[in-house]
């Protein structure tokens, strides 16, 4: 019997929500540990299972595995979502770190001071409207394909339904000018294993909220502020 992939982190997403978004995509089913006190993560630590002192981690096929991009290359390429040749997972590694870039100026909001929040609003905005969302539209009109890489579905189309989810929640019509991604919004949505997990219940994590942020502070010891960009 196969064992599960085993994910440790906070209850929220953070830099793991990318990691379940892959894993349900791939229709892997994985356990979650939580971390809720400071004592568990100084447990880790001390067991040498953070191998630079950071989470997330993620316990899979015997390893240990931290890093965040290389959790995700590891499943990607684990579960051919990783394109068929050195091009495409070349693209797939740029079209990712395009929508790794955005998500980072998502992920940092709910630590922002009440000040930088509104700055931070407007800047999540601008840049997936002026940066980031021009290209995807882009390679997919040009293409005329259904996928971003390879006209099969691989770890970039995730990455990039995430990030278009999370700056929705920052302002719902923020596709308005794009009309290749939202049918590809639509496409990717319905395929089976993203549609469930895009279902209430699942392993999904809610939009963070002040219960998630303190709990993060008090593990890690954040006893400051984030600065806006």
């Amino acid at each position: 019997m196969t064992t599960k992939p085993k994910l440790y982190y906070f209850d929220g997403r953070g830099k793991m929500e990318s990691i379940r978004w892959l894993l349900a995509a791939a229709g892997v089913e994985f356990e979650e540990e939580f971390l809720e006190t400071r004592d568990q993560y100084e447990k880790l630590l001390q067991g040498g299972s953070l191998l630079f002192q950071q989470v997330p981690m993620v316990e899979i096929d015997g390893m240990k595995m931290v890093q965040t991009r290389a959790i995700l290359s590891y499943i990607a390429a684990k579960y051919n979502l990783y394109g068929k040749d050195l091009k495409e997972k070349a693209l797939i590694d740029m079209y990712v770190g395009g929508t790794d870039d955005l998500m980072g100026f998502i992920m940092m909001f709910p630590f922002l001071s009440a000040e930088d929040k509104d700055k931070q609003h407007a800047l999540i905005v601008q840049k997936a409207t002026g940066r980031y969302f021009p290209v995807y539209e882009k390679v997919l009109k040009d293409h005329g394909q259904d996928f971003l890489v390879g006209n099969s579905f691989s770890w970039a189309d995730v990455h990039l339904l995430e990030a278009i989810l999370m700056v929705e929640e920052k302002k719902s019509d923020v596709l308005s000018g794009f009309p290749q991604l939202q049918a590809f919004k639509a496409r990717i949505s319905s395929i089976p294993a993203i549609k469930k997990f895009l279902e209430p219940g699942s392993q999904r994590k809610p939009v963070p909220d002040d219960k998630y942020v303190e709990t993060v502070r008090r593990v890690l010891r954040m006893y400051y502020d984030v600065k806006a960009n």
